[in-house]
């Protein structure tokens, strides 16, 4: 029998993330609920997550605890806390601290919110604790200033996609930004205010963190910018994708899709894993 879609009504569809995240259609123990539950169900991630990758994550933990309980032959009134205890204890075994910490978070909340909806009399998952993490030390080394120049003159500037690399590697160097908030910079992110020139970072949660560039990062971004003709487009990304062939688009350069494989092109991955918070959650 095929599963019931997960578009509840005209209005209701489900994020690219969810869909992503194996969330096509409804979990079998909140579809058995009605109506009103799964679209409860689906209220939790559209209105109460606005972060794209912890709505991923999040979807994802979800999927894989229903999954689990569909296994195990729980409906969504039989789930209690030595349940939920004993997925995170099976997990704890699979896969590590901080993603088991992360999955009870979503369960939570997620069941924090079917309660408050109505949909639950209590939440099961409440008084269910995760394992202990703490770091006392990070575990990546940062880089020198000469490993940072030997990174940055190893890329190839002859042409268009290098002086773009230059100027975006550049970038994470000189300010340890995030890459998602690097790739979405505007044209107009980059100005100049008195005697230098600065950048507006777009950060989580709405926030703007402008910082002052860096002599060196001032003439990557300069050359970038000239060679690509992109100065005046001012709404337009700083950092575009290029079609094959090297021919540069409009389209934002994709943290998830386009940087791996450019790291991976140079070969020096590691070092500038050290450099930024690579794909935050």
């Amino acid at each position: 029998m095929a599963q019931q879609p997960i578009i509840l009504t005209d209005q209701i569809i489900p994020p690219p993330a969810l869909v992503r995240a194996g969330l096509e259609t409804l979990p079998a123990i909140i579809r058995a609920q009605g109506e009103r539950a799964g679209r409860r169900f689906i209220e939790f991630f559209t209105a109460t997550i606005r972060n794209r990758n912890t709505r991923m994550a999040y979807a994802r933990a979800v999927k894989r605890f229903f999954d689990w309980c569909e296994d195990h032959h729980l409906g969504l009134e039989d789930i209690e806390p030595i349940a939920i205890a004993a997925y995170i204890e099976e997990l704890g075994s699979e896969i590590a601290k901080p993603s088991v910490k992360q999955h009870l978070a979503a369960i939570r909340q997620l069941f924090d919110y079917l309660v408050t909806g109505g949909i639950l009399l209590s939440t099961p998952a409440g008084s269910v604790r995760g394992p202990k993490y703490v770091v006392t030390r990070g575990k990546t080394p940062v880089l020198s200033g000469d490993e940072m120049r030997q990174l940055l003159s190893s890329i190839d500037t002859s042409e268009l996609i290098g002086l773009r690399d230059r100027a975006l590697l550049g970038l994470m160097g000189y300010t340890f930004a995030r890459v998602s908030a690097v790739v979405t910079l505007r044209v107009e992110d980059y100005f100049q205010q008195g005697r230098r020139s600065w950048l507006r970072l777009h950060e989580k949660g709405g926030k703007r963190h402008e910082v002052p560039c860096h002599h060196s990062l001032d003439e990557y971004l300069d050359a970038w910018i000239a060679a690509a003709g992109i100065g005046d487009d001012k709404k337009g990304p700083l950092f575009r994708s290029f079609k094959k062939g090297d021919k540069l688009t409009g389209n934002l350069l994709s943290d998830r899709q386009r940087l791996p494989f450019r790291l991976r092109e140079w070969g020096r991955a590691r070092c500038v894993l050290s450099l930024v918070y690579w794909f935050p959650i």
